[in-house]
């Protein structure tokens, strides 16, 4: 009776393999499994893939596994400041724009309309049969890295110099775009940030309080405050190792900040590790790309934007990567493909609808974003006043669009904008500065001032300057409006011009948003999120990551040309009743608006500045922002008083302890002072004393 019921079994065991193991390693199909829950699914998958089919799934571009379900797709998808480089799609400004609004608040809406216009797109191509790069639903978004260095080109695609602003900029974009259901990505882990001309070579030599206090806070603050799907690794090597091998800036992603999403290579950066090129430098760390791979994904890399899958076969068949590793990342991986391929249909509005509001929230993006530096009362520009148009980017409907971008159902310029000017009269409004063809990824640019992206000088060139001090001399008056997406030294023209507006390339609506702030149509300006140095001499060497004399954090005895922080409204505004809460962590106070040269703007608006100040260490920043909020009058509204309340995070009160190399909370009953203002300037704040409290 045994033997017959084991040769029962021995049947029914045959029988599984011949109907549903061997079709699995033929390829042939198979039920496609439960398709309910999200992590039911991933675990059906794994137990029906074969090796190489998994492996074929840990680069970016996934073909498509029929017998399974899963259809082909790209993880490569680019959102910087709107779905980008596939066709038509709502372009808002550069983020180095968005941080200049302090309006984290802003940032996140706008973030979700990019969200909701992406399944359209991503359904616009899957109906062509198209599933290649820039048509997923998971964004290489947003770009944290510290724009530590005014030369940096790609230093447009941040949000600023200052750790706390990048990290409540990076988590509002988070949250947009995963909050619409897509998927994130915080990038370049880490230490990145130029030059461009050397990225696939250069060693960033970074020191322990340097690395916790500039260029990891955001980070590990925007991954400990939200679930962000993926990570990505930079180009770089930090003290000698490659960032998308290098093990202990692994150990700090997963074992300290208990990161268990997806960490993805920058595109083709594992080839730097390996690969002889002659034209371009690489690191060349490893001696095989089998070797780079097995560091990658033998210890904690889950997915390749590459080309790399050949190499990680042969990692695998030399036992440098098992199996069980292989499920691992994968299983991340699957989890959050899933996760937007089952979100991408569940949209309640039309593409007219996501658009209309992407283009009202595209205006008012660009308009808070926009810094008012100097007016000495030729603003705003009166409607019968005549207005002469000059400079190299009065017409052009490229510069606006920055890098990373798609292209608009319309883009007005500056001169559109502004009728184009009658060519007469005495108030000039110059429109200058740089190009996104000039500063930008790894261009191939050479020309004075400019090198592979980056800049050499920061001044504006040459031509421009003359053209200014020609145009003052000439007996009229002069309003410079600069586009940019870096800081530019303006001490040899800012004598030269009676007022002086950073527009930045602010997106579909950039003319519109320039027109309505010269003419006082709108009063709610931005500020810096960047200092503004006199000359490139005020700059430390560019390749230096240490951050003595770099910032307003530590640019402590020579003062720059504009402060972090800084910027002019057409309004006036104090504090008062200003105090700092120990107990509950939180500053508050009122916000007076005293007068207005523009009594009919819509939108009149004062961005509050908290900012700490440690002076029992010597070596830490000079002082940090640490809180902010903005807050608006309206002309429908009489009140000229309006109360503020920001509460703090005991995060950015963390310090640096040589001893142990990491961050940690002050002693209870330590002393700071709490700075409340305008910008980081000293002038515009008002001291408060502060004793930390232990939280715990």
């Amino acid at each position: 009776m045994k033997r017959a019921s084991l040769k029962i079994l021995s049947f029914f065991s045959i029988a599984l393999i011949a109907n549903v193991i061997t079709p699995v390693l033929r390829g042939q199909q198979v039920s496609v499994g439960p398709t309910s829950g999200v992590a039911e699914r991933v675990e059906w998958l794994l137990a029906h893939l074969t090796l190489d089919e998994k492996l074929s799934l840990l680069v970016h571009q996934n073909p498509a596994i029929e017998r399974v379900g899963l259809p082909a797709y790209s993880w490569w998808n680019e959102a910087l400041h709107g779905y980008a480089r596939a066709g038509i799609a709502t372009v808002y400004p550069m983020p180095i724009a968005l941080a200049a609004t302090f309006h984290p608040e802003l940032v996140q809406p706008l973030f979700a309309n990019v969200a909701a216009e992406a399944p359209f797109k991503h359904r616009e191509m899957a109906d062509t049969g198209y599933y290649g790069d820039n048509s997923g639903l998971t964004f290489f978004t947003p770009n944290i890295n510290i724009f530590r260095d005014p030369r940096w080109g790609r230093g447009m695609e941040t949000y600023g110099e200052d750790p706390y602003l990048t990290a409540r900029m990076g988590l509002a974009c988070v949250e947009g775009l995963q909050g619409g259901g897509t998927a994130a990505c915080l990038k370049h882990l880490a230490v990145h940030s130029g030059p461009e001309g050397v990225r696939h070579e250069f060693n960033s030599i970074i020191d322990d309080r340097n690395l916790r206090t500039t260029y990891l806070p955001a980070f590990e603050y925007i991954i400990k405050h939200s679930p962000v799907a993926q990570v990505m690794c930079g180009y770089n090597r930090i003290n000698g190792a490659p960032c998308c091998t290098n093990r202990r800036l692994f150990d700090i992603l997963r074992k300290e900040w208990c990161y268990n999403g997806i960490l993805v290579t920058d595109c083709w950066a594992l080839n730097d590790a390996y690969e002889t090129d002659t034209v371009i430098p690489r690191h060349r760390t490893h001696a095989t790309a089998a070797a780079a791979y097995g560091d990658a994904f033998g210890y904690e890399v889950d997915l390749e934007c590459g080309s790399g899958l050949p190499a990680l076969r042969e990692a695998v068949q030399q036992g440098l990567i098992t199996e069980s590793k292989v499920d691992e990342h994968l299983r991340r991986v699957l989890r959050v493909r899933l996760q937007v391929e089952r979100g991408k249909d569940a949209r309640e509005n039309d593409l007219s609808t996501v658009r209309r509001e992407g283009n009202a929230l595209a205006l008012q993006a660009a308009r808070e974003s926009m810094v008012l530096l100097k007016n000495n009362g030729v603003l705003p520009l009166k409607g019968s006043e005549g207005v002469r148009l000059d400079g190299p980017n009065v017409w052009d409907t490229l510069m606006p669009l920055g890098n990373y971008n798609g292209f608009p159902e319309h883009c007005v310029s500056i001169g559109e904008a502004m009728k184009g000017g009658n060519g007469h009269g005495r108030v000039t409004v110059y429109v200058g500065g740089l190009s996104p063809q000039l500063e930008g990824e790894e261009l191939q640019v050479e020309q004075e001032g400019f090198y592979r992206g980056d800049r050499t000088r920061i001044e504006l060139p040459k031509e421009q300057v003359a053209d200014i001090k020609a145009l003052k001399e000439q007996g009229g008056k002069v309003v410079l409006v600069i586009c940019n997406g870096s800081a530019i030294a303006l001490e040899d023209v800012i004598d030269y011009c009676d007022a002086v507006l950073v527009a930045w390339y602010g997106g579909q609506n950039m003319g519109t948003a320039v027109k309505q702030l010269l003419y006082g149509e709108q009063d709610d300006f931005g500020h810096l999120p960047l200092t503004f140095y006199r000359s490139t001499d005020q700059l430390p060497p560019f390749e230096d990551y240490n951050m003595q004399r770099r910032t307003y954090r530590y640019l402590d005895d020579e003062a720059p040309l504009f402060p972090f922080g800084y910027g002019l409204s057409y309004s006036f505004y104090q504090l008062y009743e200003t105090r700092a809460d120990e107990a509950t962590f939180t500053v508050s106070g009122i916000v007076s608006q005293c007068n207005t040269d523009v009594p009919d703007a819509g939108t009149h608006r004062a961005v509050v500045q908290v900012y700490l100040r440690n002076d029992s260490d010597p070596e830490g920043p000079v002082k940090q922002l640490v809180g902010m909020q903005s807050v608006s009058f309206d002309k429908s509204d009489p009140q000229t008083r309006k109360p503020f309340n920001i509460a703090l995070d005991p995060f950015w009160f963390r310090q640096f302890n040589p001893d142990s190399g990491m961050m940690e909370e002050p002693a209870d009953g330590t002393p700071f002072t709490l700075q409340v203002g305008f910008s980081s300037a000293d002038r515009d704040l008002i001291d408060l004393p502060f004793i930390y409290h232990n939280r715990k």
